[in-house]
């Protein structure tokens, strides 16, 4: 039986992949000794993400083939846009960020790259281009944070963020979006497969980029 094609992806990238799933930001999270500063620089510049996000997750309902997968992305795009941003915005209460970094900050340069590579994908109006990206920001997330056994830290800023991203609707999400990245893999012709990896690769290193980047250099 030929690998799986989400599988395969996340083995072309395995060091950069490991090394978002392991990173000393995940690993300070747990411990609960996450400076305040970088989770602030953090949220702040993740924050920027949700517009961007929800449109390509618009267009990966807009271009996806079946009327099922539009109903799971659209239950998806109701969580981000409710119990997500509810965190974000309780959040920066409690680390005091200003209105003006929550809504207009200065933007990073890994920031501005991945703002960049979902339009790209969304625009690009192919379903799987959108699925490739959309693997790598969850999938890479689930498997950083859903870890068996592990307590959670104390302050809720901490704790919410890790459960967020390791929950079973996030666990059974991901799980269908990879099976769904296989599925549309193996009806695409061998440029459509490489351009999807390609968008994959590249939402990967900006993943690694995003997480080094809110520490101070």
């Amino acid at each position: 039986m030929s690998q799986r094609f989400s599988e395969s992806l996340k083995e072309l990238n395995h060091t950069p992949w490991q090394a978002c799933t392991q990173h000393r930001f995940i690993n300070e999270m747990f411990a609960g000794t996450l400076d305040d500063a970088v989770l602030r620089r953090y949220l702040v510049q993740d924050y920027q993400f949700i517009n961007q996000f929800v449109a390509l997750l618009g267009a990966a309902i807009a271009s996806a083939d079946q009327f099922a997968p539009r109903v799971t992305l659209s239950q998806f795009a109701a969580m981000i846009t409710s119990d997500e941003n509810t965190y974000f915005i309780r959040s920066f209460d409690a680390l005091g960020v200003a209105e003006s970094d929550r809504h207009l900050p200065q933007l990073s340069l890994p920031t501005v790259q991945f703002q960049a590579l979902m339009l790209e994908a969304a625009r690009s109006q192919k379903y799987a281009n959108c699925l490739a990206v959309l693997c790598v920001a969850e999938g890479l997330y689930l498997d950083a944070f859903d870890r068996d056994g592990a307590a959670l830290p104390p302050r809720f800023e901490h704790a919410e963020w890790i459960h967020l991203h390791a929950n079973d609707f996030f666990r059974g999400f991901v799980a269908w979006l990879r099976a769904e990245l296989d599925r549309v893999g193996e009806g695409l012709d061998p440029q459509a497969r490489a351009e999807a990896a390609d968008f994959f690769a590249r939402a990967v290193a900006l993943e690694q980029s995003f997480f080094d980047h809110v520490y101070p250099a």
